[in-house]
Parts: C-alpha cells; sequence; structure tokens
C-alpha cells in the first residue's frame, strides 16, 4: 500500500483523484484546501487529516518523514489538484518530504519552470508526474494505433477539426479559472489535454496561427508533423451546435478527414488508469507535458495571425463573418 496526501480537496477534479486512490488500493492520509467544504471526502478516507492551512499541512506531512506521528507513515505520493499557479510550489513541497509528485494539468503555466523541475527531480530523487488522461481513452489508443500503421504504411497526412465547447456560468468568471494569472486561460485551462493529444498523435507543430483569443474563446491553426488542424475553444452556451439534447452543455469533437471520432464515453475510470500506470512507473512525466505546456505558453503571448493562411474553423468564420 502507498500512502497519499492530497491538495485542492474541494475542487471539482478531487474526487477522480480520491476514486484512483482507493481503486488502486491505496490510502489517503491527510489532504488540504482553505475552503471546508470537503464532506465528499468521507465517502473516500473518512479518517485522513485534513487541513485549511498549507504551512500546518506542511508541517505534517514533515512530521510524518521524520515518523513523528507514532504508527504513521510517510506519504508516497502527493496530489497536486489546486489552482494552476500553484503548481510548481505544491510539487516542490512533494520532493521536500521525498514524495513523488502527481499533478493535474498544466503540470506549470510556464515552460521554463519545467526545467526547474527536472532540476529538482535529480537533486530530490523524487519524480514529477502528470495526469494525460486522454491518452489512455481505450477510442484514442485505437484512433492512434490507426494512425501509425496507416502511416507507415502510405505517409497519408491528415485534416483535423477539433472543437470543445464546455460552457460555464458566471461563477467561472469569479473563481481562479477565470482569472488568467491563475490558471492560464482558456487556451491552457481548457485545451491543453486537446493539444496533448492532438501532438501525441501527429507530432509537433511546425506552424502555429491563431486566429482568436478572447476571454472565453480561441482559435486557430496548426501544422503538425502529420496533420492540419483546425481548432475551436469556447466557454460561450451561444457556441454549442444545434440539435444536442436538452440540458447538454459540453460539446467535444474531433473530426479526422470529416470522420468523427466518438469518444463521449470511457470517461469515468481513466484518471484510475493513469494512477494504474504512474504507479508501476509507467506514468506520463516532465518530458510528456512539454510540447503541450510550449505551446499553450506560445498561444498565450503570440500577436493574432494577420494573415491566415491555414484552414479556418467554421465557428471563426461564423463569428468573424
Amino acid at each position: 500500500m502507498k500512502y497519499f496526501a492530497l491538495t485542492g480537496l474541494a475542487g471539482y477534479i478531487a474526487p477522480r483523484h480520491l476514486k484512483a486512490i482507493r481503486d488502486t488500493g491505496n490510502r489517503l492520509v491527510a489532504a488540504v484546501d482553505p475552503h471546508d467544504s470537503v464532506g465528499i471526502i468521507d465517502s473516500f478516507f473518512p479518517n485522513a487529516s485534513f487541513f485549511t492551512e498549507v504551512e500546518r499541512f506542511d508541517r505534517h506531512l514533515e512530521k510524518l518523514r521524520r515518523h513523528n506521528g507514532g504508527n504513521a507513515e510517510p506519504i508516497d505520493y502527493l496530489t497536486i489538484c489546486s489552482p494552476n499557479n500553484l503548481h510548481d510550489a505544491h510539487i516542490r513541497l512533494a520532493m521536500r518530504v521525498e514524495a513523488d509528485a502527481i499533478c493535474e494539468k498544466p503540470l506549470v503555466l510556464n515552460p521554463w519552470n519545467l526545467d526547474i523541475l527536472q532540476d529538482l527531480e535529480e537533486e530530490y530523487r523524487q519524480r514529477v508526474w502528470t495526469v494525460l488522461q486522454l491518452r489512455v481513452h481505450p477510442s484514442l489508443i485505437e484512433l492512434k494505433e490507426k494512425v501509425d500503421k496507416e502511416r507507415k504504411k502510405n505517409g497519408k497526412r491528415r485534416k483535423i477539426r477539433l472543437t470543445y465547447i464546455t460552457s460555464r456560468g458566471l461563477w467561472y468568471h469569479y473563481s481562479w479559472k477565470g482569472n488568467e494569472e491563475r490558471s492560464g486561460g482558456i487556451g491552457t485551462n481548457i485545451g491543453i489535454h486537446f493539444f496533448d493529444l492532438l501532438m501525441w498523435m501527429f507530432g509537433s507543430p511546425d506552424r502555429v496561427e491563431l486566429y482568436t483569443r478572447e476571454k472565453n474563446r480561441m482559435g486557430g491553426f496548426l501544422e503538425l508533423k502529420d496533420a492540419d488542424v483546425e481548432w475551436y475553444l469556447s466557454l460561450e452556451p451561444e457556441d454549442l451546435p444545434e440539435g444536442l439534447p436538452m440540458g447538454q452543455r459540453t460539446y467535444r469533437s474531433i473530426k479526422v478527414d470529416g470522420e468523427e471520432v466518438e469518444f463521449s464515453s470511457g470517461f469515468n475510470d481513466l484518471h484510475t488508469r493513469v494512477y494504474t500506470e504512474t504507479l508501476a512507473g509507467n506514468g506520463f512525466g516532465i518530458d510528456d507535458a512539454r510540447p503541450s505546456i510550449e505551446l499553450v505558453h506560445k498561444l498565450r503571448t503570440m500577436d493574432l495571425t494577420e494573415k491566415w493562411n491555414g484552414v479556418i474553423h467554421p465557428s471563426i468564420e461564423k463569428q468573424k463573418g
């Protein structure tokens, strides 16, 4: 059995990590969040210590490391579900208490912080793992195998259309997720999994064009090694396509050469799959996370493309038209 601690217990994504820790046969011993609406923990680890101050949490983990807690064991992993701008600080906390870090996306906001984390991995002899759950989705693994096979056979270049619309209420903009300095904005907070998926399948970008960048929308074109990608991200309910079931507020679509990739189901146990691989030493590390972090940082800081050379996503044409 491995022992875990967790930051960001009151957040949206924490229950998936609690489930993954439990379902892999391990134990959460401590958690922290400045908000105390964390009753969800009773369904998983009711005896875990809980803190609302990271300083006291840090002190508790250090006591465990020094075996000052009676029969308590030091933690093996620190799971990080806190706001994006705190990820690298909480990864460093994991290192100090001699634990590996399992960190939600994005691993960090700025690419240069990855270099420091790799130095710390070597210094502390610990690992930094991240959660790239789309890479373990059965349908997407099957698609990658198909793409790789056809690429070797005929070198076919693909045409991709990515659409991800996940409408959010007013609360979103008052939370840390609506603050670009804390979340990295829509491309980093919402799009990074899909950018990672596309580069995992089709290679790194040779050309990046950005056609729109607003607080709630972003879109552009990527010329990857083996594919041309038109993409669009949005938080706006008005961007949802017509004909969706009543009450559906999220629409995710990837079309490859005009054919829809079906991956709407199969999300319930993806974090558990990631944990299983990570605990076996086969998880996703800093080098896996780097390409998508470099890309979203570029999209966050580059100027809009004045001359559009790539294929234009229909939602951008509609918006601009």
